[in-house]
């Protein structure tokens, strides 16, 4: 598979997803949930004028490119501009919300002085292998292709074939001399084409492009459901779909922001709104699972994979989705996804599929399970809902004893336990903020139990239950304590005069705010957090502004980080200090992409996005912080 990078945009509906560079090539497409399935090695398009070669529409030297989305929703607009015909192509991607089908329409406009004879090709090949192997058949106005579990057709709505190739087109596609007698074949590489037609100076024509995916059905009828999709009235599903998702963020504006003529304020409203779009795109709606992003890297060349659940990054984006008013996708993701994943000892591994199923880990993460008892009880702060919490009481309580168990391991040192990895996935110890996820969970427990004991009547008829959790909680109360005295005496370095990542590499680690914000075992004013917070200072924060996660950080030359830049934010917040939390969100304001979306990381030199783009956890800090600035619930 083609290394692919940098989403530039991205759009969806309810079961699929599709990414795009900035160029408007799309890379992947998603379903039918945003994470198991991709289809796409490569989905090229382009056209032939009078007598040219194939331009391609994503790649050529002589193509200006603008691209934008439509105010408010996820239908995204690339203009292609060829300066040598003088011929303006403007693609519009969405995908219509009630069908499986991604619409791709293409305005041709001639702007230019001469007659442009104009055709379009389409050059795309499927992701095939031994087990699921990828055939094509030509269908009426396309290309069908298909292996046994899946069928992903490519057609004009009006248009029909001038011609197509369904084996070996990579040899001759790029002089469009593409022609073929079969009309099916064994080949996950095909093109097709379609005649555009003259097109005079000043003239536009247009052309709707159809991909549908569904399963591998009988051929009549895969052919019927084309021919159902080719009588939909797209220009109606357009204003459908405009009008679905600008009611879809009205409705999801739970901080009631509102626009501003003042420049940076507005810059915010638009980084709001679109992790407001962006968060329905990264969650399984059947099971409310969230993907940390959409991917970037199948090949694993850089990193080990971002299109996965991780809990801990789920609780995060939850809690952004609670200040949304997306209450009922966070409920599922306790009440569904959460249950679902739990393992029988209580914990929850690394990572999972949206679906439920579990994903390739290379070890375990004890915060994943904190978080997840975390999230239930922040959840309630914002539903006051006592039967949710009641519904996932058991869950909470299985995964209590298993922090338990994990607890009086490392005190004890028996050694089975107490190694996990931290919340970067790097490094195998004990981690100050595993342990302050530790400390908050026991303390939402704590809290849950008083909860249901004083409002709900199971407590007061069942005298067993009730004297079983007031033990729990006595012993829950000891643990924290211990958690708390582990940390001063193990993880505070005199030396450095500030708290530690960890007792044996010792490093400075913006994660050790965690124990501040959001667990709770410090207060910000506290004179040994001050000390760490300076130390912080000295040995995270580049020259730009951003801050690194922590010492020496490698990864991908080690550059800021967003998240670490919101961490500070909300610190500076919670300790009163209004001009240094504004100098470290600004920072993230100034390097969101042209799209307004949140990257992984920043580059330091251009101060543009680097790696990821919109990454849940990093769009979830922004909500977050945002609350604290314009509103509590």
């Amino acid at each position: 598979m083609q290394s692919k990078y940098y989403n530039e945009a991205i759009i969806g509906n309810k079961k699929m997803i599709a990414t795009y560079t900035s160029k408007g090539e799309m890379q992947r497409m998603y379903f039918p949930s945003r994470d198991s399935r991709q289809y796409i090695n490569y989905f090229h398009t382009g056209i032939k004028v009078n007598d040219s070669d194939l331009i391609y529409l994503h790649d050529d030297i002589n193509n200006v490119y603008k691209q934008y989305y439509d105010t408010d929703t996820n239908i995204l607009n690339t203009e292609i501009t060829n300066t040598y015909f003088n011929i303006k192509i403007l693609q519009t991607d969405y995908f219509l919300i009630k069908e499986n089908v991604l619409s791709k329409k293409y305005i041709f406009i001639n702007e230019g002085k001469i007659d442009l004879n104009t055709q379009f090709y389409i050059h795309s090949e499927l992701l095939s292998d031994y087990n699921n192997f990828v055939g094509a058949k030509i269908v009426n106005g396309g290309m069908m292709q298909y292996a046994h579990d899946f069928s992903f057709s490519t057609f004009s709505k009006e248009n029909e074939i001038i011609k197509h190739q369904i084996n070996g087109s990579k040899e001759n596609i790029k002089r469009t001399e593409i022609h073929d007698k079969d009309y099916i074949g064994m080949s996950n590489d095909t093109s097709i084409a379609f005649d555009i037609g003259n097109i005079k100076a000043g003239e536009k024509r247009e052309l709707q492009i159809c991909i549908l995916i569904d399963d591998n059905k009988n051929v009549s009828d895969i052919e019927d459901e084309i021919e159902r999709i080719k009588r939909i009235d797209f220009d109606k599903e357009y204003i459908e779909t405009k009008s679905y998702w600008r009611k879809y963020v009205k409705t999801h504006n739970g901080l009631k922001l509102k626009e501003s003529k003042n420049s940076y304020d507005e810059i915010i409203f638009e980084i709001y709104k679109r992790s407001i779009l962006l968060f329905p795109l990264l969650t399984n709606l059947e099971t409310g699972g969230i993907i940390a992003s959409p991917e970037i890297d199948e090949n694993f060349s850089k990193c080990g994979r971002y299109a996965y659940c991780w809990p801990r990054d789920a609780v995060f984006i939850t809690k952004a989705m609670d200040i949304l008013n997306m209450r009922k996708e966070t409920e599922k993701f306790y009440k569904v996804f959460c249950k679902k994943t739990q393992s029988r000892n209580g914990m929850w591994e690394q990572r999972f599929f949206t679906d439920g199923k579990l994903a390739p880990c290379w070890g375990y993460q004890i915060d994943e399970t904190a978080s997840v008892i975390y999230g239930v009880y922040e959840h309630y702060k914002y539903s006051k809902s006592e039967q949710f919490l009641k519904d996932t009481l058991q869950m909470c309580e299985k995964a209590t004893d298993f922090l338990k168990r994990y607890v009086k391991d490392m005190l004890e040192q028996t050694n089975k336990y107490h190694v996990s990895y931290d919340l970067w996935e790097m490094c195998e110890d004990i981690h100050l903020y595993s342990l302050a996820s530790i400390y908050s969970a026991f303390d939402c427990m704590i809290n849950i139990y008083s909860i249901l004991r004083n409002n709900t009547s199971d407590f007061e008829n069942n005298r067993l239950k009730d004297e079983k959790n007031a033990k729990s909680t006595k012993e829950i109360q000891k643990l924290q304590l211990d958690v708390k005295k582990y940390i001063n005496s193990n993880l505070y370095d005199d030396e450095k005069k500030s708290y530690v990542r960890n007792a044996n590499d010792k490093k400075i680690d913006i994660s050790i705010l965690g124990a501040v914000t959001p667990f709770n075992v410090f207060t910000s004013k506290e004179k040994k957090v001050q000390n760490t917070v300076e130390r912080i200072n000295l040995c995270l924060r580049t020259y730009t502004g951003g801050y690194q996660r922590f010492e020496f950080d490698n990864y991908l030359s080690g550059n800021p980080w967003p998240i670490a830049n919101l961490w500070m934010t909300l610190y500076y917040m919670d300790s009163g200090e209004k001009k240094k939390a504004k100098e470290c969100f600004d920072f993230v304001v100034k390097t969101a992409s042209k799209h307004f979306f949140l990257g992984e990381q920043v580059d330091n030199e251009s101060l543009k996005p680097n790696w990821v783009l919109g990454l849940g956890w990093s769009h979830a800090m922004f909500v977050i912080v945002l609350e604290k600035l314009y509103g509590n619930h």
